[in-house]
């Protein structure tokens, strides 16, 4: 009868193929992106020593191997319950992201992602503000993530918001915190909430300033990148593709 391990409930020996396929290489091609994360963690969470071992440049091609996987309907098949069990004992994720909290752009599925691959933080119009930075100097300089990226999309309703310089109780100034990308924004055509071009150049202006004003508002992250412990990048998702843009 096969053993099977109490922590994931699968057979024991699987366990003893990976770390021996793991002794043979898996590293040096995680290093290089040929990996996603759940072949790295071998269908568990991230370990202290797999996140270590992966460079900023590889988890973000990670993450974009993970967004092709998903826009071209490849995503894998996983044990969401084994990483649940795997990660209940501590939590080693490669990144932070900042997102919009649209209902449409769920990171952690259009980038292919399972549980303990990254910490998210979710606020519409994915802006800064003193609780974000709390939380992403915790997930860096304390957890360890060596990622940091800024995701926004297409057609944000918060974007058109503050186009529109709209007003309704507490996010009249969350609206105000997106205003500057709607003035830095260079667009020769109509500079309205109805134009989804504008909307969507305004979007990335605003994932532009707000990488810029994390490097600005925590010095904590701005010297772990400083230093090349971390990068600090942008993204931007299309809704109609379910491409993910990286840009820096």
């Amino acid at each position: 009868m096969a053993v099977e391990c109490e922590a994931c409930h699968l057979p024991a020996s699987s366990h003893r193929r990976a770390l021996l396929k793991s002794a043979f290489g898996m590293t040096a091609m995680a290093v290089a992106g040929t990996l996603s994360f759940s072949e790295i963690a071998r269908a568990a969470a991230l370990t202290k020593a797999q996140r270590d071992k992966l460079t900023p440049d590889a988890i973000l091609d990670l993450m974009k191997k993970g967004n092709k996987r998903f826009y071209t309907g490849q995503r894998e098949a996983r044990n969401f319950l084994a990483q649940q069990r795997a990660s209940a004992g501590g939590q080693y994720p490669a990144a932070v992201l900042l997102s919009c909290i649209d209902s449409r752009a769920p990171a952690e599925t259009i980038m292919d992602l399972g549980i303990g691959d990254i910490f998210n933080s979710r606020v519409a119009g994915n802006v800064e503000n003193p609780d974000i930075l709390g939380s992403m100097e915790f997930a860096c300089k304390i957890a360890g993530a060596k990622v940091v990226l800024v995701m926004g999309h297409t057609a944000c309703g918060a974007i058109k918001g503050a186009i529109d310089n709209a007003k309704l109780g507490n996010l009249t100034g969350l609206l105000e915190k997106i205003r500057p990308a709607v003035d830095a924004t260079t667009y020769n055509g109509e500079r309205t909430s109805s134009n989804y071009a504008f909307v969507d150049a305004v979007a990335r202006k605003n994932v532009e300033l707000t990488i810029r004003d994390i490097r600005k508002d925590s010095p904590v992250l701005a010297e772990l990148e400083s230093s090349g412990t971390i990068k600090i990048a942008g993204a931007m998702y299309n809704l109609k593709t379910g491409v993910v843009d990286f840009f820096s």
